[in-house]
């Protein structure tokens, strides 16, 4: 599939939920209410825990900025799916916008000897080009423009980076997650679960039940993809244990980054269980804060507001790391 064939089924989706969108666009203009700058401290939360209020004072946001949050992590994840079934980034006209516009560099195609992860993979390159394409036509001129963004395989980089937090690879070394499938599902493990964290996190900010219902059903899609993901590595791990013990590696990662609590979860639980669907004692996906988001794609949970997957940092008005709120 290459991407004019997925940008064409974008605009095919788009055209069924023409009703759904315009309803959107109504009353996106009139979505302006702020959330208070307590709720705010809840969500940015500090290296301690998820969702640990601090001390620090932040300035009121408006949906619209959430929203742009999220367009930032679209942009990253569309990008890496769009390299990955192409071999090229998505589409010039669905990247400008407010702020400093980059490019996406490094990505190249995969080529996958794998059937059901090849469709996998195309089915959530369309999936995420079509999030890119929905927010941005919800926030209209608001919406940000995509940031530099970093998917590459250079040994300074960040999937590299990522991969030698995780103990995967050494220092130096080059994680390439384009050489084959299962290196694939690795590179697209480490951002599936972060996509579901950050949209159940964001959900109790967002004050307008139109952009609450949107990203609700987006958070649906993102863990639809995160399960399909985590069960062809599983699946994989079976024949070659190595996978499984590379994704609770990643996991460890994700949660030296975003505080001291322990939530992230590999493939397997402690007693060696399957473990596809990562929640709580209650059963319940847990969330993340925007700057715990920030500090995994960022790859670091030191003061500054840029860096790993996002050399310049992400557009908009919610753009530090935890360390940083």
């Amino acid at each position: 599939m290459n991407q004019h064939h997925l940008i064409a089924e974008v605009f095919a989706r788009q055209a069924k939920r023409r009703e759904e969108r315009r309803k959107f666009l109504k009353v996106a203009g009139a979505a302006t209410a702020t959330i208070a700058a307590s709720s705010l401290l809840t969500a940015c939360g500090d290296g301690g825990g998820h969702g640990k209020p601090n001390s620090t004072s932040a300035p009121q946001v408006t949906d619209g900025d959430i929203l742009n949050f999220a367009l930032n992590l679209e942009y990253l994840e569309a990008n890496f799916y769009a390299f990955a079934v192409t071999g090229a980034g998505i589409s010039a006209s669905l990247q400008g916008g407010t702020g400093t516009q980059g490019a996406a560099t490094g990505g190249r195609a995969v080529n996958f000897t794998d059937p059901v992860v090849k469709a996998y993979a195309n089915e959530i390159a369309g999936d995420e080009l079509a999030h890119v394409a929905f927010l941005r036509n919800a926030l209209g001129s608001a919406a940000v423009a995509q940031p530099a963004i970093d998917v590459g395989t250079d040994p300074t980089g960040a999937f590299s980076s990522a991969a030698a937090a995780a103990g995967l690879i050494t220092s130096g070394q080059s994680f390439d997650p384009y050489a084959s499938d299962e290196n694939f599902l690795l590179g697209a493990f480490i951002f599936e679960d972060v996509g579901v964290t950050a949209y159940k996190g964001a959900a109790p900010l967002i004050t307008n039940s139109t952009y609450l219902e949107a990203a609700a059903g987006i958070l649906a899609a993102e863990a639809y993809h995160a399960g399909l993901v985590r069960t062809a590595l599983y699946a994989k791990g079976l024949q070659a244990p190595a996978l499984i013990s590379a994704a609770g590696k990643i996991s460890d990662a994700r949660d030296s980054l975003d505080g001291s609590t322990d939530d992230d979860q590999g493939l397997v639980d402690a007693n060696g269980n399957a473990n596809i669907v990562p929640t709580d004692s209650n059963s319940i996906a847990y969330s993340r804060t925007t700057g715990q988001v920030l500090d995994i794609v960022y790859l670091t949970n030191m003061a500054k507001a840029k860096g790993g997957f996002f050399p310049a940092g992400v557009n908009g008005t919610i753009n530090m790391s935890t360390a940083a709120s």
